[in-house]
């Protein structure tokens, strides 16, 4: 008798938890697969201190082949779900085609970055959801210290180092907290023009920083933040985004060139595509964390609508903790679907909550303890090893290096701006040269690439505000279009335009 097949769509907190368990319970006895872009987990938490510079991006990855030996890893992207057929569509890294067909669908596809309808946004901000995104932050920074202070223009040093931040929850506020600790550090080694200091400024337009938990934490962050001297604006929004700055809502214009846009996420598209009930983007789903009317097809972490049964007629909220407690339980109750053990209700109560705001500095609140500075920093970081599932050694040496010796802050050019798009339903990612967006869909009716909006090999132009268009891109009905066939070869004053593979039709081309 063959054995049965349970595929786990997305490998972030929520599908890595699934996986774990259920190799455990299985051994052996199910077909465990997992479809994912990438072979690795990623810690999103530690993600500020890879854009910062504390950690190399390896650290924050666990290889999936490696930690979960029994889980097959099929890489792709999904995009169309058959449930009546029971099978799942994907589209390969090269741009293949492929099927997996399922006796238990666990869809943990994730979230994207949340975009909202503000002019110039999508062109000139990136977010931080991926490894993609911290590397490229991590470069343009370091880019835009090291021009301030080559230029004898004050209003261009001042623009290159004022960096906007938007959104002032877990990611917003950690993402400013490292970054102004990381900013002063290349100065005090490439001093700017006499008076000025690199510019951080927090927005949000929620009345306070950390919105969403204790106040008491919050007025530590907003302390700690002020104190380093991150200009914070409660109540302040982006009007519109430019090549040369930022339109604020209360109708200053900032100079700038880095737009970090950290408003929140919303459920990947993924989920909304299959046609089930849905809550504000999420699927709906039981206690059980099983689809009504689906019950071979379960769904976790922040695509699955999960009802919060401690705060009844209430959904759970799209947090980390939440996905890997609910991964534990969906992998329960798929082993239970099989006549292993009975099911369990998904109930979850919070036990605390860390934001990691550089240095020795942090706030917390382990069991209702509220706590701050060292201790907090000690409690913080303590919490991220225990929760990390692997690098917990290597992590500790970056923290220890870190203390000790001064941060690298080379760029190393490997993400450019055209590759890591704010509209794109894979953070996690990097886009690369391809066809037409809104071409014939990849094989598998996966989700297509987007183009490549500006020239590979420098800055990009439509998303690094304060450059020239790139040369060799040409726009019809608000699409990219590639370079026509004649295009000269790439040389000192000639863009280079997509890479096109020659043993495939242009057509399909990924």
């Amino acid at each position: 008798m063959s054995r049965p097949r349970i595929v786990i769509v997305g490998a972030g907190f929520a599908g890595y938890r699934t996986a774990q368990i259920l190799s455990r319970k299985a051994r052996g006895r199910a077909e465990i697969v997992m479809l994912n872009p990438t072979d690795y987990f990623l810690y999103l938490p530690l993600l500020p201190q890879v854009a910062a510079g504390i950690l190399e991006p390896r650290r924050v990855t666990v290889s999936l082949s490696g930690t979960l030996p029994e889980v097959k890893l099929v890489l792709g992207e999904a995009g169309r779900i058959d449930l009546d057929a029971r099978q799942v569509h994907y589209t390969g890294p090269e741009g293949e085609g492929g099927t997996l067909s399922y006796d238990r669908l666990v869809l943990a596809a994730g979230s994207v970055n949340k975009l909202l309808p503000i002019p110039g946004v999508a062109e000139h901000a990136h977010g931080f959801r991926g490894l993609p995104e911290a590397l490229y932050l991590r470069d343009h920074v370091t880019r835009q210290v090291e021009l301030a202070a080559a230029t004898d223009d004050p209003k261009r040093c001042s623009s290159r180092c004022t960096f906007v931040v938007v959104g002032a929850g877990y990611t917003g506020t950690e993402v400013a907290a490292h970054g102004r600790l990381f900013t002063d550090a290349q100065v005090a080694k490439q001093p700017l023009r006499t008076g000025m200091r690199p510019r951080w400024i927090l927005l949000d337009i929620a009345d306070r920083v950390l919105p969403e938990l204790d106040e008491r934490l919050s007025r530590t962050a907003d302390a700690v933040l002020r104190e380093r001297g991150v200009d914070v604006r409660m109540g302040t929004s982006v009007k519109e985004a430019t090549p040369d700055g930022v339109l604020l809502t209360d109708g200053e214009f900032v100079d700038t060139r880095t737009l970090v846009w950290c408003v929140g996420v919303r459920p990947d598209p993924l989920a909304e595509s299959l046609g089930l009930p849905m809550e504000r983007g999420r699927l709906l789903v039981d206690p059980h964390l099983q689809v009504p009317g689906r019950p071979e097809v379960f769904a976790c972490g922040d695509a699955a609508a999960v009802p919060d049964l401690e705060n009844p007629g209430s959904y759970t909220p799209m947090t980390a903790q939440h996905a890997w407690r609910q991964g534990k339980v969906c992998a329960h109750n798929i082993a239970a679907s099989f006549g292993d053990g009975e099911r369990q209700a998904y109930r979850h109560k919070d036990l605390g909550f860390v934001v990691d705001l550089g240095g020795a500095k942090a706030a917390a609140n382990p069991l209702g303890v509220n706590l701050s500075g060292v201790a907090a920093g000690a409690v913080t970081r303590g919490y991220h090893l225990a929760a990390m599932p692997g690098n917990r050694v290597r992590v500790a040496a970056d923290w220890l290096l870190d203390a000790v010796l001064p941060r690298q802050a080379v760029q190393l050019g490997l993400v450019r701006s055209w590759s890591v798009p704010l509209d794109t339903a894979s953070p996690e990612v990097a886009r690369v040269p391809g066809r037409l967006l809104g071409d014939t869909p990849s094989p598998g009716g996966a989700r297509p690439a987007e183009p490549a909006n500006n020239q590979p090999g420098g800055e990009p132009a439509r998303n690094q505000p304060g450059d020239e268009p790139a040369k060799g891109s040409t726009e019809a009905g608000g699409k990219t279009l590639a370079p026509p066939p004649d295009q000269p070869e790439p040389g000192p004053d000639v863009a280079p335009g997509p890479v096109r593979r020659t043993d495939r039709p242009s057509q399909g081309d990924a």
